[in-house]
């Protein structure tokens, strides 16, 4: 199967309109109007930004796609679910107010914030997806009840899964941090034991208490970690790394989630790719990285395995920005994730999405 995705470029003599007018016209391109019935909750699944992001998509995006979902009768609700980690967005307080700091309020956003897993991450459905790493897929309970749903992705890179996009969004965004953890659980970090010395902040970063400090070295206790990485983010070091050979099983698992987020909304939910501000890391970090290539544009589809991979095909079209965290594949058709996190293969995404039926890997790119 082929899916269409269509594509704004981002030019610099029309960039203005295009920002603003051409998600409308994305959004009637791709046939959305189609996927909200009239009265439907249709959620507008976002990634606010951690507090001192500055890459998330911006409000002024925002509005035109709660402004398309009221047209075509639905009633928008922006969202998100709390993190796993110790930050800003941890619970639905401390996540709304960095929202409303990153000015997605009613009167900026065109729409309402609901966090959706509740006010601690508790509020969340089993949903049967029976694949071969997750039988149950824990996603958060307003992302559940909503009718229809449209995903606002800015697509870039990421330490584990290669890039972040649709699939992701889907995936460990509509999971509470019970399903975030599940998820990550196949991605425990190890101590090099030759590095480590015994300082202790790989322990005092952990939140689930899992470091433990025996004879002077590091221990990770494997029943309590979750995989959230705060130890390696701590470690002055480098002690503590990821397991290289155990990523491949978490993302399977992020993908197996994904398709359970979709499920129950067959037919109702459309994505869009922002290609802007492509940064190294994830909006997760409380900073923004350098841009690794030129602004591409703005994508939508219907299928999100495809929106990716059209997505970071036009990434790796694009020649790489030199003096930034891209440090090889810096010419144009290089993989330009792995220029920055070389043991990523984004394209595990792609390849297993398309494998459990989550979507098409071949896509038809339409410039509107």
């Amino acid at each position: 199967m082929v899916s269409n995705v269509y594509f704004v470029p981002l030019r610099a003599e029309d960039i203005d309109e295009r920002e603003t007018v051409g998600v409308k016209g994305l959004f009637s391109a791709a046939g959305f109007d189609d996927l909200i019935g009239e009265g439907d909750m249709t959620a507008i699944k976002l990634h606010f930004g951690e507090r001192g992001n500055e890459t998330y998509v911006k409000p002024a995006f925002v509005r035109q796609v709660a402004e398309k979902v009221k047209e075509s009768g639905g009633c928008p609700f922006l969202t998100d679910t709390a993190t796993l980690y110790v930050g800003s967005r941890n619970n639905a307080v401390g996540h709304l107010l960095t929202a409303i700091d990153h000015g997605f309020d009613l009167s900026a956003a065109g729409a309402p914030l609901i966090i959706a897993d509740g006010l601690r991450g508790g509020d969340y459905v089993e949903v049967d997806i029976g694949k071969r790493e997750v039988q149950k897929a824990r996603i958060a309970g307003d992302i559940a009840a909503a009718d229809s749903m449209i995903v606002v992705s800015h697509f870039k890179g990421h330490g584990m899964a290669g890039f972040g996009g649709a699939i992701k969004n889907l995936g460990m965004g509509c999971a509470p941090p019970i399903g975030k953890a599940d998820q990550h659980k196949a991605s425990q970090p190890l101590v090099v034991d030759e590095r480590c010395t015994g300082c202790g902040k790989c322990s005092s970063a952990c939140p689930e208490s899992a470091v433990l400090l025996e004879g002077g070295t590091a221990r990770i206790d494997p029943e309590r970690c979750v995989g959230c990485g705060a130890c390696i983010a701590a470690c002055p070091e480098g002690a503590a790394e990821l397991d290289w050979e155990t990523i491949p099983v978490f993302v399977e698992r992020m993908v197996e989630y994904a398709f359970g987020a979709v499920m129950g909304k067959e037919g109702r939910v459309g994505f869009f790719n922002f290609v802007i501000d492509v940064t190294p890391d994830c909006d997760c970090l409380p900073w923004s990285g350098a841009p690794i290539v030129p602004d591409v544009g703005i994508l939508a589809s219907k299928d999100p395995v495809a929106i990716d991979a059209a997505s970071l095909d036009l990434v790796n079209g694009q020649e790489g920005i030199r003096g930034t965290a891209l440090k090889s594949n810096i010419g144009r058709g290089e993989d330009k994730f792995r220029g920055v996190w070389p043991e990523a293969d984004g394209r595990l995404q792609i390849k297993y999405g398309e494998e459990i039926g989550l979507g098409s890997s071949r896509y038809r790119l339409i410039e509107v």
